[in-house]
């Protein structure tokens, strides 16, 4: 799984916001698309029945053996993401495999694992699971950068965010979250 560019242009004086411009290469996602529920979690895969975790191979550091790459490295950043099997037998994955193991089926494809012990339970389950990634559609009818700050803004939408799936067979993916509006969630 690639990392996903923002929807919007980054501030460049707030690097950690948007502005109201589309970055070019997510314009399509404006017009056309499927809007899904972002997660906040840490990324997961099945790839032939078997649980792997994601792992930033950072500058710097070696890449573990039989490490899969999501990506080629980050010319910038250096950081290249790679899936790495879990081990039933390391303690670090314990909550990979409560997860995992609730699964009926073992379906290839990619998740976001969350529950009371990943990045502070935001979502709020009292369980480890394993949630689809692109399974939870969101209805948008306007897709303007005032209509998602608005959307994400409300109440009711407790949510990370939204990435955005192309429709076109390509599999382009963009995202924008909360955070890129300067958005809390609730504690």
């Amino acid at each position: 799984m690639k990392k996903i560019s923002t929807l919007f242009k980054k501030d460049p004086n707030n690097l950690a916001g948007v502005i109201n411009e589309v970055d070019p290469e997510n314009n399509w996602a404006l017009h056309s698309g499927i809007a899904t529920r972002k997660f906040d979690g840490t990324a997961c895969a099945v790839i032939e029945g078997e649980l792997y975790k994601r792992y930033d191979v950072k500058k710097g550091r070696e890449i573990p053996a039989n490490a899969i790459p999501c990506q080629e490295p980050d010319g910038i950043t250096g950081h290249w993401p790679h899936w790495v099997k879990c081990d039933s037998n390391d303690k670090s994955d314990k909550y990979h495999f409560e997860a995992f193991d609730k699964c009926t089926e073992k379906i290839d494809g990619t998740y976001e694992l969350v529950g009371p012990k990943i990045q502070s339970n935001p979502e709020g389950y009292n369980e480890h699971r394993l949630i689809v990634h692109g399974g939870h559609e969101i209805k948008l009818e306007d897709r303007s950068f005032e209509s998602i700050r608005d959307f994400l803004s409300a109440s009711h939408n407790d949510i990370e965010g939204i990435v955005f799936h192309a429709n076109d067979g390509t599999g382009r993916m963009c995202k924008i979250r909360k955070s890129d509006f300067d958005i809390k969630r609730k504690k």
